[in-house]
């Protein structure tokens, strides 16, 4: 299975334009079958969803997963779920993540592997917050059931940052994700539960990628192994 995550600045690339074609063209190009967006939905008013789910539907072989609670916007703070039509999902959760900002996350089971859970987050600006945040994020993963957590986890730092996970979570960062038009930090990552392997990683890079965010989308290959104590 592939997971990919991208954070979609609301559509705006790095022209100053708003082009949520353009971000459907790299969601194609990813060929995954989860995407985690980030800042999915505008910020002001009723969050306005800065891809419409009709544009999804006509331009993408991805059903939007329902998390919003306005009936408007796309996502949970900002944080949708595609997943390829035909994979059957089930306990949508909304996760609200504690910190100075307004922070949320959504986590979903699919059905692959015996059941999966997915986590799609957006972590805060703040470290203290954010280690709090995957502290909540890993109490609200089911020990017996395997875990991937998907988004933009906003640490600079290659090692630190992550101490919520150490016991049951491999951070895997596939490379440097931002800023796309010159990539210095891989802010953008994974964490595998025990019970998932990644096999291929990598961050997409072409011209509309470079272009259509100020983030570029990574994605990871998993298969499921034996689960262990």
């Amino acid at each position: 299975m592939r997971i990919a995550s991208y954070n979609i600045r609301k559509a705006r690339g790095l022209d100053q334009k708003r082009n949520p074609h353009r971000i459907l063209e790299v969601v194609n190009g990813l060929e995954a079958d989860v995407v985690a967006l980030q800042e999915a939905d505008k910020r002001l008013g009723v969050r306005a969803p800065a891809v419409s789910p009709e544009l999804i539907e006509g331009e993408t072989d991805f059903r939007v997963i329902e998390t919003s609670t306005n009936g408007i916007s796309l996502g949970w703070h900002g944080n949708a779920v595609l997943v390829r039509k035909g994979i059957i999902t089930s306990a949508v959760t909304r996760l609200t993540l504690p910190g100075l900002e307004p922070r949320g996350a959504v986590r979903l089971t699919l059905d692959v592997f015996g059941g999966i859970d997915v986590v799609a987050a957006h972590l805060g600006l703040r470290r203290r917050d954010r280690r709090a945040q995957l502290a909540l994020i890993e109490g609200a993963c089911q020990k017996d059931r395997r875990s991937v957590i998907a988004g933009d986890f906003n640490e600079w730092s290659a090692t630190r940052g992550f101490e919520a996970l150490e016991e049951r979570f491999d951070v895997i960062s596939p490379g440097r994700s931002f800023h796309a038009r010159r990539p210095i930090a891989g802010l953008d990552r994974f964490a595998l539960s025990k019970g998932i392997a990644i096999y291929d990683a990598g961050v997409q890079q072409n011209a509309v990628s470079r272009i259509a965010s100020d983030h570029l989308p990574i994605w990871a290959d998993i298969t499921e192994i034996p689960l262990t104590c």
